[in-house]
């Protein structure tokens, strides 16, 4: 092992990378080396920030633990950590199962490491951030928590309430990574819609992204995790009229039937959300959409599939996922309704939508063909370099492919790529 090293291991979404990227700022500025997702852990400090989201990111998180206490029992490692959201919903639990680790921390009080290891936290530092994506872009959480009270979502539950950051600090530490090169922002949060109704008293997504898309230096601002009801409709106007503000928006859905809207507490209707589609469509044109759909909730019949499939073909949603559900604990599916759908059959649906958007991708990439696209060159891999449109986001959405031959082209810097051919979920240059 090496000291003074600390190897940070992030699971789940962009919104813990950023805790994880917060968190290695400070051990920077402690003289620390810091490692992210390193291939070799060989620090004396492991720090492993987790997901509790689903059951599949839980067991995941779960045996990512279960792996490094191994090697801390083998004392391969002086001190073991573990933060983030499944030590936040089930810390007792994991302190009873796995001894091993040293200290369990939850989501948001993970600073408490730097005090526990005898270090002082840096207040000054709270803005500033060790980027682990390339240089060139980054992600911006602008609020923690959710006030919905979707029937099988734990997150909630882990995150607590809705709370927005100030307008100012988002501003700062904007304008912090645009000193350092980042030029394209991921805006993050579990519900932008809610953005400033807690802190200011009504929705200021709009005002927050026109006062990110003014600082000079952004040249791509990119919008996460809307939610459908009350929906805050400024924002095309924003995406209409900013060109640095990308014509994409991820919403997530989850579903279309009235009975099903209504049995997962979504509170908007089949009706509204078609009118929803239309509008955000009807104000800005060429729109590339992203949406999440949730098959296999309590009490779904085929008949909800059925209705779910026909939307799909009447919104050509450009990016779509799909998840199984999952009987979370504490969530009120749990606690009122059966987990009456086999695992068999939500596959089988899952499968079922999923055919159906693949077909859809097909042609939205095929109509790309021909056409010049402003591309962000993220990394060069084996004969290619690698890069994404406006409409995609890192790591979620298609990327471009241009030959490593093709002059003029630098990783971190845009290029206008001639789309020559596509495939379902990539575009490629000749």
């Amino acid at each position: 092992m090496k000291k003074g090293k600390v190897d940070i291991v992030t699971l789940g979404c962009s919104k813990n990378l950023v805790d994880s990227e917060q968190l290695m700022r400070q051990f920077d500025a402690l003289g620390y080396t810091v490692s992210h997702d390193s291939p070799v852990h060989d620090g004396e400090i492991v720090i492993i920030n987790t997901c509790g989201f689903i059951g599949d990111a839980k067991e995941e998180s779960v045996n990512t633990i279960l792996q490094f206490a191994q090697r801390r029992k083998e004392l391969q490692m002086d001190k073991l950590f573990v933060m983030g959201c499944l030590s936040e919903r089930y810390q007792k639990e994991l302190e009873q199962e796995i001894p091993e680790v040293d200290k369990f921390y939850g989501k948001f009080n993970y600073t408490n490491i730097l005090t526990d290891l005898g270090k002082e936290y840096r207040a000054d530092l709270r803005l500033e951030r060790t980027l682990t994506t390339p240089g060139h872009f980054a992600y911006l959480k602008i609020s923690e928590g959710c006030n919905r009270s979707c029937t099988y979502c734990a997150i909630p539950i882990i995150t607590g309430r809705h709370r927005s950051r100030s307008m100012e600090d988002i501003v700062g530490e904007v304008k912090a990574l645009v000193a350092k090169g980042v030029k394209e922002f991921n805006v993050l949060a579990q519900d932008l819609s809610s953005y400033g109704l807690d802190k200011y008293k009504a929705q200021k997504l709009p005002e927050l992204i026109e006062r990110i898309s003014d600082i000079p230096g952004v040249e791509w601002i990119r919008l996460h995790y809307a939610y459908p009801a009350h929906f805050p409709y400024d924002i095309l106007r924003v995406m209409r009229e900013r060109d640095n503000v990308c014509s994409y928006l991820d919403i997530a859905l989850q579903h279309i039937s009235d009975r099903m809207l209504t049995t997962m507490h979504r509170h908007i209707t089949k009706a509204q959300t078609y009118d929803l589609i239309r509008r955000i469509r009807e104000e800005v044109p060429g729109i590339h959409l992203r949406t999440t759909m949730l098959v296999g909730h309590p009490g779904e019949t085929d008949q909800d599939i059925e209705e779910l499939k026909d939307f799909l073909r009447f919104a050509r949603f450009e990016r779509l996922g799909a998840f199984a559900y999952s009987h979370e604990e504490g969530t009120y599916a749990y606690n009122h309704y059966q987990d009456d759908i086999p695992e068999e059959v939500k596959q089988a649906r899952l499968d079922e939508i999923m055919r159906v958007q693949q077909g859809i991708a097909a042609e939205i990439n095929a109509a790309k063909v021909g056409s010049t696209l402003k591309v962000m060159v993220d990394r060069m891999e084996n004969e290619y370099f690698v890069g994404r449109t406006e409409f995609d986001s890192p790591e979620v959405d298609p990327e471009v492919l241009i030959p490593v031959q093709t002059p003029g082209v630098r990783v971190g810097e845009f290029y206008n790529a001639y789309i020559a051919d596509a495939t379902d979920f990539e575009l490629l240059v000749r």
